[in-house]
């Protein structure tokens, strides 16, 4: 079965739908950027784009380690770096920045647009050259949704013009489903998908459901097995306590507050750090939101004598 791109969706996002046989070519990343650029305001051409994929470089710290540093400011910086040799880099990149993020061995997923400033001159290292880039809405109503085969991952990037000769086919153009609700037993969450069942709507069941308890949770990280055990009583409930956590990655307490912030040079300047990205949160016992806060006590009490995270884990009291 072939796909074909049609133009006449909302907003002007392409929709795949089936065609017949040998009716029309596959599908490339080509055909996505014309079609899409030529239905803009200003309209984009391929000379105006250029292509660029991310792979994840899990003991890299100045890289993208993994799904959880998708977040728009690592992404943005980690982007807005490049080599200050345009054997390695455009002397002069075009003004859209594509960019996909490698999901297998070329299947590579549209993370989002960046639209390109220029370099800021006064940042050029003897090593480096650094760009003033903005979130783009080019190609948003496909984001996270189109998967092309990028046909040489040793590539990480090229011009948009080169796109068109290359064989990047269209993979997938996935639709944005609802993610449902596992049951509360069945709740199991790293960070980065804790961040992101907060605020996404796909995820509008979990956060209907986990806003109507009262509860004790387990934070365990994975980087040692260390375990928190917390509450979330009275009118805060789960979802309130959670979104606590998504925003700061400790929600005040002292253990993991600790972890969140180390102290550097010789004048002990704390600084943030991103330690939280190993946390998975999970449900031990949830209460229906009537039930009295001393009931709720006694099960947190229970659950941190029963895992002993008082004397092996991260509570402190």
């Amino acid at each position: 079965m072939e796909l074909a791109l049609d133009f006449t969706g909302s907003g002007g996002a392409p929709a795949v739908s089936a065609s017949q046989p040998n009716t029309i070519l596959s599908l490339t990343l080509a055909h996505v950027l014309a079609g899409v650029g030529a239905e803009q305001e200003q309209p984009v051409s391929l000379s105006d784009v250029h292509v660029i994929r991310h792979s994840f470089r899990p003991n890299d710290e100045t890289a993208l380690r993994g799904p959880e540093d998708l977040t728009l400011d690592k992404v943005l910086r980690y982007t807005r770096e490049q080599d200050i040799s345009p054997r390695r880099f455009p002397a002069d990149p075009p003004r859209f920045w594509v960019i996909f993020i490698a999901d297998g061995k070329n299947r590579s997923r549209l993370w989002g647009t960046f639209e390109n400033h220029g370099e800021v001159a006064g940042e050029r290292t003897a090593s480096c050259r650094y760009f003033e880039l903005t979130v783009s809405d080019f190609l948003s109503p496909l984001r996270d949704r189109l998967v092309i085969d990028w046909d040489n991952p040793r590539s990480w990037h090229r011009s948009g013009s080169s796109a068109s000769t290359a064989r990047m086919q269209v993979v997938e153009i996935a639709d944005r489903d609802k993610v449902p609700f596992p049951g509360f037993d069945g709740v199991l969450l790293s960070y980065h998908l804790l961040q992101e069942m907060v605020e996404d709507r796909r995820y509008a069941d979990w956060q209907a459901a986990l806003s109507e308890v009262q509860g004790i949770y387990l934070i365990t990280d994975s980087s040692n097995g260390k375990q928190y055990v917390g509450k979330a009583d009275g009118s805060e409930r789960i979802l309130g306590r959670w979104q606590t956590y998504a925003r700061d990655g400790h929600g005040g307490n002292v253990a993991l507050r600790e972890l969140a912030y180390e102290s550097v040079g010789a004048g002990n300047q704390s600084v943030r750090t991103d330690h939280a990205r190993h946390f998975v949160f999970s449900l031990l016992r949830v209460f229906g939101p009537s039930t009295p806060s001393f009931e709720v006590n006694a099960a947190e009490s229970h659950y941190k004598a029963a895992l002993m995270t008082r004397k092996f884990g991260l509570n402190r009291n």
